[in-house]
């Protein structure tokens, strides 16, 4: 058939045009070829339409394989699908962080005889004082590299808190006492530093982070992103007591090695060994045997309902220095806390309990025992709600730190803090998805075994932002 011929003409034709290959010569190109063809009366219509039916009944031509990656494609850097990150050869580096500050006017009790309560979180002052500082949290900056090694999920993690108000280094380092002068400087409280190696069998984690015991009643109370009780406004430190020490002790930051459990319907469990700490004022100590923590979390959604459950426990031995002379004795601390959070379309509520003995008050092993070691029992309580109506977001919450004398003390003018307590008020507004502006009214009380009383009054705005 001579339209064969001519059909080979056309499709070398546009080859030599730069129109194509031959797939693409089979295609339109060649069938309007062959129709100017037809009608020059080269082509009869018998062969036309055979020729037209070849080209349409010709497979599609495969598409074209992807370019293989430019050698050394393995050195690109680029941004992680979430977050603020990259990814770098095999490894992801992501950035979190935080900044706040408010304007805190506070009220101060009278100083006087009924006014005087060792350990008591209501401040006691002449006048009335005025401060711009951090709330609860300081600033921070976390870098988490994390990668994949041996089908194992391996991470590093630095955790950087930075305050805005200037430090004085004293035997708190960072979260001492401010220092309200010229030439200072603010301190930086490197809180956290470890790595992680997790699997199918549960996560591993050695180094410097957030304690067990007590984490679950700070993360989720409501003057973490404000300030509560301010701890001391004069001289403000890089961080408030918020809720710390009237509803919780708090956990702090501890050096540790835990495991972690996968996730089992829910449940989740975690058990640590902790670098043992010394008593802040009991008798001389040398604690040799480490602490140990663990926590049980639940999470459920019931419909509409969102469900949080833990419970969580710590234990110490610490050794009194000459124990067996003057009545010194050694003891063990150990303490226990069960809550829960439960969300309900804009509501959500917190409820926390504590119990310990040989712990103290406010922040660990702080007032924890008498003048010859006896351990004190200690117990609290908070309660909080949260109501989130677009923007805008209102909360209150109640709580309260007691702690015991031990059968070796008398209530008979002893100034030791038998009670604090605090009301919180606190109104939110979203400015942003990373910017919530905040106002706070808190009321701090202390009571002492000896009925002196003390509390005061403190309002602040400001802001906090977390990206």
């Amino acid at each position: 058939m001579r339209g064969g011929y001519w059909l080979r003409c056309a499709a070398g034709a546009l080859a030599l045009a730069g129109l194509g290959s031959p797939a693409l010569a089979q295609g339109t190109a060649t069938q309007q070829l062959l129709q100017r063809l037809y009608e020059k009366g080269i082509l009869t219509e018998e062969e036309y339409a055979a020729l037209m039916a070849e080209t349409q009944a010709a497979p599609a031509a495969a598409a074209p394989a992807p370019a293989a990656p430019p050698e050394g494609s393995e050195r690109f850097v680029k941004m992680t699908e979430k977050g603020i990150g990259l990814e770098v050869g095999p490894a992801t580096i992501k950035f979190s962080g935080s900044v706040n500050a408010f304007y805190v006017n506070e009220n101060p009790d009278t100083p006087g005889a009924t006014t005087a309560v060792a350990g008591g979180i209501a401040s006691v002052g002449d006048d009335s004082s005025n401060a711009v500082r951090n709330g609860l949290l300081p600033g921070y900056l976390l870098i988490d590299v994390t990668t994949q090694q041996a089908g194992l999920d391996i991470g590093a993690h630095f955790g950087m808190y930075p305050g805005i108000n200037s430090a004085n280094w004293g035997p708190l380092g960072a979260n001492n006492g401010g220092q309200p002068t010229a030439l200072a400087t603010a301190g930086i409280d490197f809180r956290q530093v470890y790595i992680t190696i997790g699997g199918g069998f549960g996560t591993v984690k050695m180094g410097r982070d957030i304690g067990l015991f007590g984490s679950e009643a700070i993360l989720n109370d409501i003057t973490l992103l404000a300030v509560g009780p301010s701890g001391g406004n004069v001289a403000p430190a890089n961080t408030s007591l918020g809720r710390i020490g009237s509803g919780y002790i708090y956990t702090d930051f501890q050096p540790q090695i835990t495991y972690t459990s996968p996730n089992l319907g829910g449940f989740q469990a975690s058990v640590g060994v902790f670098q043992p700490l010394q008593s802040l004022t009991a008798p001389a100590q040398t604690n040799t045997e480490p602490g140990f923590q663990g926590k049980l979390t639940y999470d459920a959604s019931l419909g509409d309902v969102g469900l949080r459950l833990w419970a969580s426990g710590v234990t110490q031995r610490h050794d009194t220095i000459g124990q067996g002379t003057g009545g010194l004795v050694s003891y063990t601390g150990r303490g226990m806390d069960l809550g829960g959070k439960v969300t309900v379309g804009p509501f959500t509520g917190v409820a926390n309990w504590y119990k310990a003995k040989g712990l103290g008050t406010t922040v660990l092993n702080l007032l924890d025992t008498d003048a010859l070691g006896n351990p004190r029992s200690s117990d609290g309580f908070y309660v909080q709600g949260l109501a989130t109506f677009g923007k805008f977001s209102i909360g209150a919450s109640y709580g309260e730190s007691n702690l015991d004398l031990t059968r070796n003390e008398t209530a008979i003018g002893n100034t030791l803090v038998k009670t604090n307590s605090s009301y919180i008020g606190q109104l939110r507004y979203s400015l942003t998805d990373w910017v919530t502006l905040l106002a706070e009214y808190t009321k701090a009380q202390s009571e002492a075994h000896n009925g002196n009383e003390a509390d005061s009054n403190s309002i602040a705005a400001g802001a906090i932002l977390f990206f």
